[in-house]
Formats: C-alpha cells, structure tokens, sequence
C-alpha cells in the first residue's frame, strides 16, 4: 500500500461510514451516491489488505482490524484539518518590514504601547525603529524612508498644519514653557519674546520643533535670538539649563518638576501650543502594514 493510494475522500469515507454504521448515511455526509462511497470503502479494504467491516441486519459494523485504524484514520484527518486551518490563517496574516520614525521620549508617545499592540496584532511584521528630530521624520515619510512617524507641529491649525500628501492624527496637545537657569528669576519673570531674545538661548537645528516652533514667534518680530550654544537633544538640553548656559524650551510636564526639584526659572508670560500627531503618506494609508500600525496606535491611544 502507497501513501498515495490512501487519499483523503477514502480515509473520510471510512470514519463516517465506522461513525454512522451505515453507508447511506455516510453518502449524505460526504454528498456522494452510496455506490461512491461503497467503492471508496472495498478500495480502502484492498489497499489495506484487510476486512474493515461486516455487515449486520443493522448496517455496518468494524471489525477488530478496522476499530484498530478507526483512530489512525481520525488522527490523519484532524491533523489535515489543522493544517488547512494554519494556511488559511496565513492567508490573512499581516506581513512585511514598518519602519517607524520616533522622536522625544518613548513613554511621552506612547512607544511601548504600541508597539505591543502592534506585536499582538500582526506578529508577523518586522520593526525597525529609527529615532530622530520631528523635521527630520516629517521628511523621511514624505521620501519614502520611513513608513510612519510621529511629528510635532503647532497647534494652531489641527491636524490642516500637515502637508497635504500626509495622513495625521493628533494624539495630543500640551504647551511648551520657556525655561532659564536657576537664579534668572529677575531676566525672566514678567518678560515679553522681545525682551527674552536679547538673552543667550539653547538654538537648535531646523529639524527641531523648538526651532520651528520659536521661528514662528520671533520671525513676525524681525527678532534673533542669541544663540549661547546648538542643541539637538532634549537631555543635553536639560543639563546646560542646569549648567547655567541659556533659555531652552521644555514640555510643560518637564518644566513644572526640573523648576520643582532643580530651581529652574519658568517664563511667566509666553508659552506655545504644541501638538504630538501620527503620520504616514496618505498614498499608503490603506497598504496592510501601514494600516496595522494605524489600527495598534488607535488602540494604545484611546
């Protein structure tokens, strides 16, 4: 006997005609005539080699040798089952690379969360996480370099502050504090952005948030600010604020506990408006894993 002879219309031929005891019931079953099934059956025992049923006034009945394979038959067919199953759920699996911009820190956004949702998912996409300045994301997406991204933007137009060719959600609003070192109270306090851009600042490149976000202030002025030293991280920020070099800008969160537990100077009279948004091209809003990563943010986010 081959493995070949043995196919499978046989094998479920002979578990439901042992389970019904009766070819007639098995033929409807299977939707064949029961001459079909009948034959499938003597094929089954030639191949075998063996008598697999006797016939009684009541139908079939399995002889010791076809009791004997009974559970070999049920065990083969189960198993093709499983395995058909697994291949229809690959069929639907969600698979490829994501390449994901951050910026800030990961808990600010949020980063853990998604990515676990992702995972949970579609735990077939690959991620790669490429960390960077909002500009530099924002520019990445629209290249083509990165397939989602966080950004920050001001918050003065919602989401319409985001090039057409993107797709965006705001995750969140909060406010950017203009921060000085300890003991500039007296510079700061009660100022105007006139009277602070006459003071040093931390400047940072044109792919910072705090750069565009400052432009949009003192440009309309005709104002510049002095620059005391070209930042582009947030931690290296923080420790020239407490060094005593210039003004900075800080989440507001970050503001409140540095000035709380530092004795850094918060800027009484100006602060901006900030949003955190998602984006993507909206050309592949829809692609399976782009639309995997939207669906996980949706889920880390509400």
């Amino acid at each position: 006997m081959t493995a070949a002879a043995l196919d499978l219309q046989i094998l479920r031929a002979f578990v439901l005609a042992a389970r019904e005891g009766s070819v007639s019931r098995a033929a409807e079953r299977l939707h064949l005539t029961q001459p079909a099934v009948s034959l499938q059956l003597k094929r089954l025992a030639e191949e075998t080699g063996l008598q697999l049923f006797t016939r009684t006034p009541h139908g079939l009945a399995l002889t010791a040798d076809g009791a004997a394979l009974l559970p070999q038959a049920e065990r083969v067919l189960s198993a093709v089952g499983d395995l058909q199953q697994a291949a229809r759920n690959l069929q639907g699996t969600v698979r490829g690379a994501l390449r994901i911009g951050t910026i800030l820190d990961p808990e600010f956004t949020r980063l853990g969360v998604f990515l676990r949702e992702l995972v949970e998912s579609a735990p077939q996409i690959e991620t790669e996480l490429r960390h960077g300045m909002s500009g530099t994301v924002m520019a990445q997406v629209l290249r083509g370099e990165l397939d989602v991204g966080f950004h920050l933007d001001t918050d003065d137009d919602g989401d319409a502050a985001t090039p057409p060719l993107l797709a965006a959600r705001t995750l969140t609003r909060f406010t950017y504090r203009v921060v000085a070192p300890a003991g500039w109270g007296p510079q700061v306090l009660g100022r105007d952005w006139k009277t602070l851009a006459a003071l040093p600042w931390l400047a940072t490149p044109p792919e910072s948030a705090h750069h565009r976000l400052l432009g949009k202030v003192f440009g309309p002025l005709g104002l510049s600010p002095r620059r005391a030293a070209l930042v582009d991280q947030e931690a290296s920020m923080l420790d020239l604020l407490k060094s005593g070099v210039g003004l900075s800008l800080l989440r507001d969160s970050i503001a409140i506990r540095e000035s709380q537990s530092h004795g850094l100077v918060m800027a009484d009279r100006v602060q901006l408006d900030c949003a955190l948004r998602f984006v993507s091209l909206a050309a592949r809003r829809n692609e399976p894993v782009i639309a995997s990563a939207w669906n996980a943010l949706a889920r880390a986010w509400n």
